[in-house]
């Protein structure tokens, strides 16, 4: 097999089309490191680090990505220059922790991976449906009205489901109203871990709107609390934060700290750890889990559908449309949402979208070449 040949570093700069909003703050314009691998016969697979400025979701930021990457992840496949997904994951085991840096490496090679087998990547990791399930996340607004016209307008899309962001003095109340307004739309909410325990009284008020689950309520390290929270509210609870690996899903689940999983491969650290929580979460207990986005561009957005393809994938996931973030996409064709709110799994080999070079370029403050001799 033919070994790496070069990797290369973009550090983008991309604007959102709109501002997005979460307990953690406000999004206008976001970091994305790009990573390329390319092998020897002139193959390449792309991959992307979902590391924000701030450590305010994970520790990651773009900046320690791009140091741990620069200094210490690329020596070491360097060193072993396999272009094996498996073994790029083995290369990389000695870097503890940084979960993002590793998964944008990783996913890059799945996408080398799969391109020199000729067969897209989500037919590559065992997936078994060719489009998948839409969902839509609607940051705080600045008003109750606004959210609703926000929730309108999705459905009229043709998402097939909603998502809000809630936070201490933002919940109830909005929540209320659209659930008021449609009545029937599959919807749940996300805490992004803003509460405490002592919160459980107002969380349990969720209890009165037919919601599918309340997503990260509590902080990330705390599952025996959700587990408390969790005999309280009979909605289900999915974590999303708390999962860190395959180890905090097994604890979950001895502790009964919620029942549905929120897998993004940018915090667990890829696709060979996402599929193995995907494993044990479906495939041993028969639970179904969904795939969380972090505002990625058309490339990271390409692994996120090829995941969503898995079989336990049965609930709508938080991968959208290209123009739902972004004016202009840098992978060509844009993602797009289809009539019955769905994202079509593409046929081409790899994540099955090209990289528009030329707009990455234009977008990057740095950008870093590694001829591997």
């Amino acid at each position: 097999m033919p070994l790496i040949s070069e990797i290369e570093l973009f550090e983008a700069w991309v604007k959102l089309r709109s501002p997005f909003e979460t307990s953690f703050g406000r999004t206008i314009e976001r970091p994305a490191i790009i990573v390329r691998i390319a092998d020897e016969e002139g193959f390449e697979g792309w991959g992307e680090v979902v590391a924000g400025e701030g450590p305010w979701y994970s520790y990651e930021t773009h900046a320690t990505a791009w140091h741990v990457l620069t200094e210490y992840i690329v020596p070491l496949l360097a060193r072993s220059r396999s272009i094996e997904p498996r073994s790029v994951w083995e290369s990389m085991k000695p870097v503890r922790g940084h979960p993002m840096a590793k998964a944008g490496v990783e996913a890059a090679a799945w996408d080398l991976a799969s391109r020199r087998a000729g067969t897209p990547l989500w037919r590559m990791i065992g997936g078994v449906r060719s489009r998948i399930a839409s969902g839509v996340s609607i940051g705080i607004q600045g008003s109750v009205e606004e959210t609703l016209r926000a929730v309108a307008r999705y459905l009229e899309e043709g998402y097939q489901r909603v998502k809000l962001k809630i936070k201490p003095g933002w919940d109830y109340e909005v929540v209320s109203r659209v659930r008021r307004e449609h009545p029937d739309v599959l919807m749940h909410v996300d805490a992004n871990a803003s509460y405490t325990l002592l919160d459980a009284p107002r969380i349990a008020r969720l209890d009165d709107l037919n919601l599918a689950m309340i997503e990260q309520p509590l902080d990330y390290e705390d599952l025996v609390g959700h587990a408390d929270l969790q005999r309280i509210v009979k909605t289900p609870i999915c974590l999303d934060e708390s999962i860190r690996g395959l180890g905090d899903a097994i604890a979950a689940y001895r502790l009964g700290s919620a029942w549905y999983i929120n897998i993004k491969p940018g915090r667990v650290g890829g696709i060979l750890q996402s599929k193995a929580i995907h494993d044990f979460w479906y495939g041993s207990l028969g639970r179904p889990v969904w795939i969380g986005g972090m505002l990625e561009t058309g490339i990271g957005r390409g692994h996120l559908v090829a995941l969503a393809t898995l079989p336990g994938v049965l609930y709508p996931n938080d991968i959208s449309a290209s123009d739902r973030y972004y004016e202009e996409d840098i992978v060509d064709p844009p993602w797009t949402l289809n009539k019955d709110g769905t994202i079509s799994a593409p046929e081409k080999p790899g994540i099955g979208v090209e990289v528009n070079v030329d707009l990455l370029e234009k977008l990057s403050k740095k950008r870093k070449k590694f001829k591997i001799a």
